[in-house]
């Protein structure tokens, strides 16, 4: 789920992190625009994340302060040096001089970049200490939850996604991912409304359709399977649940019922 940042993250980060960049010039005596460097460098990450480093790195020796720090360790997670920017990504939340949210939402990119480097344990914990920032935020329980899912507690998944829903009832996400949990709780028909569920909020919500697939296939209806899943490589066929949905369509045609 992360991705070159959230965009309610970036809102709130061009308003305050940039605020607490250094004033004064640089030593070329300079006058630098941290707002246009944060918004240049943060459009890279999801282009060019090599570039975006490089890019963070110049800026912070020009007094980018935070802002160039947030960008880097971004950067890095783009870079898919995922532990590295989780940590970065950790100490800054701690060390900036921000509000609750803005701390809170550079944890929630912290706990999806420990989750992509594969320490779910350590994915939960920093999801936890941003929902004690700030407890009404139903997107840090859909973070939380995909920590629990990849450790396998798919009822506490379940039971934090029934929170994130209960705050915002038109997030497709958190009930996209309820469903998935519920698959694997055996739960097939209560899986399938919030599969449903999620598709009427989002109609090309990739991960619903992936897992509508996965669905229909375990109730027998190769065909529809086959027309999710070929739906979302035509939706974006560079996504995670692209390359879900490829290896699970080689995997029927491999072998077929």
């Amino acid at each position: 789920m992360i991705g070159s940042t959230p965009g309610r993250l970036m809102i709130l980060l061009a308003a305050q992190i940039v605020a607490a960049a250094p004033s004064a010039a640089p030593a070329t005596g300079e006058e630098v625009d941290h707002r246009a460097q944060y918004a240049e460098c943060m459009d890279l990450v999801g282009k060019d994340p090599e570039r975006a480093f490089s890019k963070a790195i110049a800026w912070r020796d020009l007094g980018g302060g935070e802002a160039a720090e947030h960008c880097t360790a971004t950067a890095l997670v783009g870079l898919e040096i995922y532990e590295n920017g989780a940590r970065r990504l950790e100490i800054l939340a701690e060390t900036i001089r921000a509000d609750a949210a803005i701390k809170a939402g550079i944890l929630s990119q912290a706990a999806q970049a420990w989750l992509l480097a594969g320490d779910a344990g350590r994915a939960e914990a920093v999801a936890s200490t941003a929902l004690n920032l700030t407890p009404g935020d139903h997107a840090l329980f859909v973070d939380r939850a995909q920590a629990k899912a990849a450790r396998r507690d798919y009822a506490g998944s379940v039971g934090d996604l029934d929170r994130a829903i209960s705050i915002n009832e038109t997030s497709a996400d958190a009930f996209a991912f309820r469903g998935s949990a519920k698959r694997y709780l055996g739960e097939f028909s209560k899986a399938r409304a919030d599969i449903e569920r999620a598709l009427t909020i989002a109609p090309r919500h990739l991960d619903a359709l992936f897992e509508r697939g996965i669905l229909k296939r375990l109730s027998g209806d190769k065909t529809g399977a086959r027309t999710d899943w070929l739906l979302v490589l035509e939706i974006d066929p560079l996504s995670a649940a692209a390359e879900s949905a490829r290896a699970n369509l080689e995997k029927m045609d491999v072998a077929p019922d």
